[in-house]
């Protein structure tokens, strides 16, 4: 999932400076497993933001809404109207979801009111791992589905670094080496030649920016490739 962060309120109502009608708008799926932009924290930023406004004399109107998912255009409809009451949007989606937002409405002026932070994993209540970079040429198949790239400090491919002590990250001595963790879970699933597999040197060609994929069933739909 993609784990969020919501923005400080102080910096949400710098960039709502001259405003007077805001809609704060939510997402159902990944930001509010991580409790960063569900429904309930969508009361609780416009309560925040009512207040504080109050209290500095400011008359600011807050419009709140959440749909399912802000990065798919059929979860959209609902606000198509609701929009055009509003001179600004919050978005606490995701980056994705902030952008796609902006982009089905170009004429508001949509703004992040959380951070995106990485994808990853639930590890217990209020918990999360970062899991996954995203790098679009996945090796877990050959480390024990322990990911490298992205729990290692250094992303190494090929074995620990020098710096590594009694199974510890050198850059953080309460981590405990990536390496370390592929050569336990490989000793346990009888995968041990697996750590000999020299990877070649990543290949950042297949992690082109700004990604863009075409499932093959449509790709002779839609005359792709």
């Amino acid at each position: 999932m993609i784990v969020a962060q919501r923005k400080p309120v102080e910096e949400i109502k710098r960039v709502l400076g001259g405003y007077e009608k805001v809609l704060i708008v939510g997402c159902g799926t990944c930001v509010a497993v991580c409790m960063a932009g569900g429904e309930r924290e969508v009361g609780i930023l416009a309560s925040l933001l009512k207040m504080s406004f109050r209290m500095e004399g400011k008359e600011v109107e807050i419009g709140e809404a959440t749909v399912e998912r802000q990065c798919d255009k059929e979860f959209m409809q609902p606000l198509e109207e609701k929009i055009k009451n509003y001179q600004a949007i919050v978005s606490l989606a995701c980056g994705v979801g902030i952008q796609f937002l902006s982009e089905l409405y170009e004429d508001t002026i949509v703004l992040p009111g959380v951070n995106t932070v990485f994808l990853g994993s639930n590890e217990g209540e209020g918990v999360w791992q970062e899991r996954c970079r995203a790098c679009g040429e996945c090796v877990l198949a050959e480390t024990g589905g322990i990911c490298p790239v992205t729990i290692c400090a250094k992303g190494l491919l090929n074995g620990p670094c020098g710096g590594t002590n009694e199974g510890k990250c050198e850059v953080d001595k309460e981590k405990d080496c990536a390496w370390t963790l592929i050569y336990k879970r490989l000793e346990k699933q009888g995968k041990l030649d697996h750590i000999r597999k020299i990877f070649p040197p990543k290949n950042y060609r297949v992690h082109t920016k700004p990604a863009r994929l075409v499932h093959e069933l449509y790709q002779q739909q839609k005359g792709e490739t």
